[in-house]
This record gives structure tokens, C-alpha cells and sequence, in this order.
């Protein structure tokens, strides 16, 4: 039978290799935007209102600041397995932390009772 650090050794590996496996990927989040206009007698500013859209939107920071382009329908179905990557690749770098984290806890002995230091992992949902 393998050692949890065998075993750990072995998903950080497997976790490696599928990130190794991703296509492109593109920063910050696809979404459905809505809009008012600038017209004051539009539909928009009746009540209830009725937005214009919804416009999908790709929203990312450049240089600590908001960007936010607007695509077409095409492009964001296009563009939608890169975004759909960046998220894939965040959940594989959390664990990988979460394993790290988990062993060094463990190699300074901060699971043990009574031992003082943290107890949880930031990026496990689990006690270490």
C-alpha cells in the first residue's frame, strides 16, 4: 500500500500532466451584459425596465484596471473552451496548493492536537 506521500506525490504528478494537456487560456470572465442608453424616452428607462442585451462581454484587469470588451455571439462561442481552460487550470493550481499545503502541515506536525499553527488549508474545503 502507498504512503499518503506516495499517493500525493502521485495526484501532483497527474495534476501536472493535465495542466500540461490545456489549450489556451484567456484571463478574467465571460458574460451577458445588459445596458441602459443614453435615450430618455427608451424602453429602457421605462418602469420595469427593459434593458438593451444581453451583449456578452470578456471582463479582465489590465494594469489594476477594469477592461471589459464586447463580442459578438460567434466570438464568445469561440472564445468560451479559453475561458472554460482558465477556470479548469485555477481548480488544478488549487490543488496542487492544497497538497503542498497539506504536506508541509503535516511535515511540521500543525494536524497533530495540542500543536500550535494552522489547522486548515485556504485552499481546502477539508481539515489537513
Amino acid at each position: 500500500m502507498a504512503s499518503a506521500e506516495d499517493q500525493a506525490r502521485r495526484r501532483r504528478r497527474q495534476l501536472a500532466a493535465e495542466i500540461a494537456k490545456l489549450g489556451p487560456c484567456l484571463p478574467g470572465t465571460l458574460v451577458d451584459r445588459t445596458t441602459r442608453c443614453s435615450s430618455p424616452t427608451c424602453r429602457c428607462h421605462k418602469d420595469p425596465a427593459q434593458l438593451h442585451g444581453p451583449y456578452p462581454s470578456w471582463i479582465r484587469k489590465v494594469n489594476n484596471k477594469t477592461a471589459t470588451r464586447t463580442l459578438s455571439a460567434a466570438q464568445a462561442e469561440r472564445y468560451r473552451p479559453l475561458f472554460d481552460n482558465t477556470k479548469r487550470l485555477r481548480e488544478l493550481v488549487a490543488e496542487i496548493e492544497a497538497l503542498s499545503a497539506r504536506a508541509v502541515e503535516e511535515a511540521e506536525g500543525w494536524g497533530q492536537r495540542g500543536a500550535t499553527g494552522p489547522m486548515y488549508s485556504s485552499y481546502a474545503k477539508t481539515p489537513l
